[in-house]
């Protein structure tokens, strides 16, 4: 094959000495380059890089000068704590300045899971240090990633023990434990707080702001770790509680309730409470009841446990009424204490209802229908009075009255309006069925007998109005009728009584027993009782009243004066050594007599 070439085809392809072999391009005759950019591009452009400028100058202005505040704050979340500074909760203190509440420093130990080490047996361990377990170790952590609480208010030992695992992630803090010395003695009159040291019941509850004072703050830079950098700014102290001062006496307390505690064993009781009164003050120097608990240990805590009794509940006051009725029937000059009342054969018909005694009695005088505790006398008394005056004694001595003490809970009780009474109701009132009353209103009550006829205010504070150590109260009846009424309530605590047990070695007493059937639905169980003694001692000059109720007691005795009695006396006893009153009786003429067998109560 060959080619042919033109002439001057060959030169023209040979290329110069030292010149590049690049493409001749026309740029005057480029279609893109020659045609021309309209203006509006380029000034649309110029607009759009003025306006970022403006949007950025914007943003720096609002940051730096406008939303200052706003990112300082979101800036010192990432990295800026504020510490609360607990208070220390005030002490609760008895009338001589005994501790039955106080605060100490305890440790609890927190985590930040993200951070917390995952070799499972430290993990382990740690549950075990906890008294948990792994699972439920686990399943706390699973909670919140940046924090969760392991264990609060821990012992010192567990909290060195935990840390000495060397976990990280795994941190401690100080707070507040409420301790109480008394225990289960004296928790149902303190109460106890929860985990946050707040008031949930008792003392603890009802001065709850008094007791709290006011937390302070500390602000400081933390690392991711948790620990301190630095401080920032000014820290506020915290201000501690205020101390309360009651007038428990824990002595007289924990006996009160060593003694009903054991009274309840004895008789195989279902409760029991003991109320111990300052018959001159008004104060209260004991409430003791049982069952009780252990307020540092509320793991198994049930409501029977919980309930002050001897202020929370309520019940038919039964024949600890009959002396009330005597003493109204004596003010109004209707009866004397001597004065005759038929009470054979031991029954009375009233509106087709029968009204019976224990056994025939016969003729007795007021003063024995109290002592003998004579269904059949107190009505016969009662259904002189016209049912308005019989409500008016009731009601100016407390009863369907709520207790002015500051205790939460307190009960009021029943009463009901007398435009309602039907005369067999009024009957049964006179010995204690058709009303209800807790065991401090009956004690309350029975200030009458004890301050020369006056119903003073009770309280669990410092009494107010002091004049020669008593206070003044409300006048109910005469001195001479409160006189009299504790002669009778002296002779049914002695031979003959329906109360010889409550009889004390060196003190004279004097006090009424109760027996009641216990509602059931819309009737009374046959077989369940509450007993009770109520009574004041000394008898010339009363210093206390003591009121006892035992529960169902299923051991083969219920009469008040054989199971609650006895509780009285050696109450009675303590009470009146501690507070150092001197004895009024002779004790060899008492070793003789105390043990002679009560009278049966009508019930």
């Amino acid at each position: 094959m060959s080619f042919i070439q033109k002439p001057g085809a060959q030169k023209a392809a040979k290329p110069r000495a030292g010149a590049v072999n690049v493409r001749s391009v026309s740029y005057s005759t480029s279609p893109l380059l020659a045609s021309k950019t309209p203006p509006w591009r380029s000034k649309l452009l110029v607009a759009l890089v003025g306006l970022a400028f403006c949007v950025l100058l914007g943003r720096a202005l609002y940051v730096q000068v406008i939303g200052t505040k706003f990112f300082q704050e979101q800036g010192e979340l990432r990295y800026a704590r504020t510490i609360t500074l607990p208070a220390s909760r005030g002490r609760i203190l008895d009338r001589n300045a005994q501790i039955l509440a106080s605060s100490i420093p305890t440790p609890s130990l927190w985590a930040i899971p993200k951070d917390l080490d995952t070799d499972p047996a430290k993990r382990g361990q740690l549950a075990k240090l906890l008294g948990m377990t792994a699972k439920e170790l686990e399943g706390r952590l699973d909670d919140n990633q940046n924090f969760v609480w392991l264990r609060r208010l821990v012992d010192d030992q567990v909290a060195k023990d935990v840390l000495a695992l060397g976990l990280k992630g795994v941190h401690q803090v100080r707070e507040y434990k409420r301790k109480y010395p008394e225990g289960e003695a004296a928790t149902h009159v303190v109460g106890f707080t929860d985990a946050d040291d707040k008031g949930q019941d008792g003392m603890e509850l009802a001065f709850r702001e008094q007791l709290a004072g006011r937390n302070g703050s500390r602000r400081v830079i933390k690392d991711r770790l948790g620990r301190v950098v630095e401080d920032i700014g000014d820290s506020v102290a915290p201000v501690d509680g205020a101390d309360i001062t009651l007038s428990i006496d824990s002595k007289i307390q924990f006996f009160a309730y060593q003694r009903i505690r054991d009274a309840a064993a004895e008789h195989n009781a279902k409760a029991g409470s003991v109320v111990v009164l300052d018959a001159q003050t008004g104060e209260l120097l004991a409430l003791a009841n049982w069952p009780s608990y252990n307020p540092g240990d509320r793991r198994h805590l049930s409501g029977e446990q919980l309930r002050n009794r001897a202020l929370t509940d309520t019940f038919e006051p039964g024949s600890t009424m009959k002396p009330f009725i005597a003493a109204w029937a004596m003010e109004t000059g209707r009866v004397t204490p001597n004065t005759v009342i038929q009470t054979a054969p031991g029954r009375m018909q009233l509106t087709g209802s029968t009204i019976t005694d224990a056994h025939p009695h016969g003729d007795l005088t007021v003063a024995q229908v109290i002592q003998k505790s004579s269904n059949v006398g107190a009505v016969r008394m009662a259904m002189q009075f016209t049912p308005r005056e019989m409500w008016e004694l009731y009601a100016q001595v407390g009863f369907g009255q709520k207790p002015q003490i500051g205790f939460p809970g307190a009960a009021t009780g029943r009463l009901r309006p007398y435009k309602t009474w039907r005369p067999i109701e009024q009957a049964t009132m006179s010995y204690g069925y058709g009303l209800s009353a807790s065991l401090l209103q009956i004690a309350h009550a029975y200030t009458v007998f004890a301050h020369d006829g006056e119903l003073i205010p009770v309280t669990l504070g410092q009494p107010t109005g002091l004049v020669d150590g008593k206070v003044s109260g409300q006048r109910v009846i005469s001195a001479k009728t409160a006189q009299a009424v504790r002669e009778m309530l002296q002779m049914a605590a002695g031979p003959g009584g329906t109360g010889p047990k409550a009889m004390t070695m060196g003190y004279s007493v004097g006090g009424k027993s109760g027996t009641a059937y216990k509602q059931e639905g819309k009737g009374y169980a046959t077989k369940k009782y509450r007993s009770w003694f109520v009574g004041l001692a000394p008898i010339d000059h009363p210093r206390i009243i003591v009121a006892v109720m035992v529960d169902e007691p299923r051991n083969g005795k219920w009469f008040g004066g054989d199971v609650a009695a006895p509780v009285f006396s050696q109450v009675v006893q303590q009470t009146l050594r501690t507070m150092g009153v001197a004895p009024d009786l002779e004790v060899k003429t008492q070793i003789v007599t105390r043990d002679m067998p009560a009278e049966e109560e009508s019930f």
